[in-house]
């Protein structure tokens, strides 16, 4: 476990954000969602490519974790790893346009406990070392994610 967990459920608000027509109608989510001024951890993610890596093996193991597949069994997953890509290109520095709704609009509806995030931050972490992201780079993108937690995690 990290010591980073609360960070990353922010992921779950993704899952369940709606399509970017509708979340633009909702909330305007990019200004709640810091961008940097520089991109050197986008560049050390391996820019957009990177990010879809890692997005790309952090969704399918959140669908087959046996703490967190519950929460994303009716989640489109292609629209998953759209929101995901976004926030995370959005959050290290990259530029992009986060469309999906705010983490809090996003988790109202659903019961995240602190144990549901730290679990998703363990299973974002089983993906970055996989597609080989350094662990101080993954630390870096869990810090910056880390203040999410607080529109996420709603069960006390």
């Amino acid at each position: 476990m990290t010591r980073f967990a609360p960070l990353l459920l922010a992921a779950l608000a993704a899952a369940f954000a709606p399509a970017p027509a509708q979340a633009q109608q909702n909330a305007p989510a990019n200004a709640t969602i810091p961008a940097p001024a520089d991109d050197v951890l986008f560049r050390e993610l391996g820019g957009q490519a990177g990010i879809d890596r890692i997005v790309g093996d952090f969704v399918p193991r959140l669908a087959t974790d046996a703490r967190l597949g519950e929460f994303f069994k009716r989640a489109n997953q292609d629209h998953l790893r759209q929101m995901l890509g976004e926030l995370l290109c959005r959050i290290s520095g990259g530029g992009c346009v986060y469309t999906g709704l705010s983490m809090k609009q996003a988790h109202q509806d659903i019961d995240v406990a602190r144990s549901d995030f730290n679990a998703l931050v363990e299973v974002l972490q089983s993906a970055m070392d996989a597609q080989g992201v350094p662990f101080a780079t993954q630390n870096r993108l869990l810090a910056r994610l880390a203040p999410l937690h607080r529109d996420v995690v709603n069960v006390h």
